[in-house]
């Protein structure tokens, strides 16, 4: 099939989070199968640079189209796209596509690709765990609803929640809305298997360097000492304030607390809660990325909503840590699986939760964490999501 794709930001963009890393995942998977398929988006990089990559290429089998925004400080400030040529680049590809899959769902892109989208080309959205108008700009996103949501939702044919709860909040949404007809289905966000198949978890070479590199130069830490580790945006609505409260409560001796991920809000309300026992290393990719998840003993999302499926969860198990998330993660599977807890976004009982973790024993922590690794090969890989997928494409009305 043919296969065109919207969406505001995509790979290398990562700095906006695990929908970047949703959509490069599914696009890959997609191209790897067979499909043509191609990304159009915007040149943001990150909330304040423009993406260094070229205006068109194509990315691991994937044609990516990269629209100029005409000014980066209402990115910035407001986190609204500019790209003026977006609707010229879309009547370029549109004619083309056999269905046009949206990515989150109240965008300038979305509504500047719907005038040109012939009324016959099925049109897929993936929310993204965008629609709910109580987490993230909700006075913005009712704004929106009453200007332009009608004539985005009434073209859609199928919307695809992460999870099934989000698939039974979009449709009702959809009909208190009178937003038309619209299928409804949920399949979840996936991980590249390839690249976590030969992880070695608690890679002790590995973890003990990371270590060294990000704790050891400051302070005078064991490179083997427990790890919390959080990974992903900074943004208040993760509960990273709970987080910080809770490690101090739990007060494991030795132990040390990692916030990886770029500020999206949170750092200067979480800095007075933080000691030397913690750090916040900002966005890491790559080798540092994965030395992170090799030294961490838990991971931990205490997400207060609008999590949609987290990415840096699927990640963690993938890489053998055992978690620790709250229910608005919407992985109740790794309790049943035996890969880590579900704990509300309260300090005092994710303190416990991190307490037990945090000293439980090496032995205990690999079967969580084969246990983890299993969940994730068995349900949440791209080649599976890309797969389910392909029947909705097929079938989209």
């Amino acid at each position: 099939m043919k296969l065109l794709h919207i969406t505001p930001y995509y790979a290398p963009a990562y700095a906006f989070g695990g929908v970047t890393r949703a959509v490069e995942g599914l696009a890959r998977a997609l191209a790897a199968r067979g499909h043509a398929v191609t990304v159009i988006t915007t040149d943001a990089h990150s909330q304040t640079q423009r993406s260094p990559a070229p205006p068109d290429e194509t990315r691991d089998g994937v044609r990516v189209i990269r629209v100029p925004n005409r000014s980066l400080s209402l990115r910035g400030r407001l986190n609204l796209s500019t790209p003026t040529a977006f609707g010229r680049a879309v009547a370029d590809w549109a004619a083309w596509a056999d269905a046009v899959h949206l990515h989150e769902f109240r965008t300038v892109e979305n509504w500047l690709a719907l005038r040109e989208i012939p009324p016959s080309t099925p049109i897929i959205l993936s929310p993204h765990g965008t629609l709910s108008t109580d987490a993230g700009r909700g006075n913005a996103k009712r704004l929106w609803d009453v200007l332009l949501s009608a004539q985005i939702a009434r073209r859609i044919s199928l919307v695809v929640g992460l999870t099934e709860s989000e698939r039974a909040d979009a449709e009702s949404i959809w009909k208190a809305q009178g937003w038309g007809k619209a299928r409804f289905t949920s399949i979840p966000n996936g991980v590249n298997w390839a690249e976590f198949e030969a992880f070695a978890p608690g890679d002790p070479l590995k973890a003990a360097y990371w270590m060294k590199t990000q704790f050891c130069a400051r302070f005078d830490v064991s490179p083997d000492a427990p790890l919390a580790l959080y990974l992903g945006r900074l943004h208040p609505r993760k509960g990273i304030d709970v987080l910080a409260r809770a490690f101090s409560l739990a007060d494991v001796p030795g132990a040390r607390l990692a916030l990886v991920g770029p500020d999206d809000g949170a750092v200067r309300r979480v800095r007075p809660l933080l000691d030397e026992r913690a750090i916040v290393t900002g966005y890491l990719e790559g080798a540092l990325r994965g030395g992170a998840l090799a030294a961490a003993s838990v991971f931990a999302l205490p997400a207060l909503g609008g999590e949609g499926l987290s990415m840096a969860a699927l990640e963690a198990l993938a890489a053998g840590v055992p978690v620790l998330l709250s229910p608005a993660c919407h992985l109740s599977e790794v309790e049943a699986a035996g890969a880590g807890q579900i704990i509300p976004s309260d300090p005092e009982r994710l303190a416990e939760a991190l307490r037990a973790a945090l000293t439980r024993s090496p032995a205990e922590r690999v079967r969580m964490g084969a246990a983890g690794r299993a969940l994730v090969e068995r349900r949440f890989t791209w080649e599976r999501v890309a797969a389910a997928y392909e029947g909705v494409y097929d079938q989209p009305s």
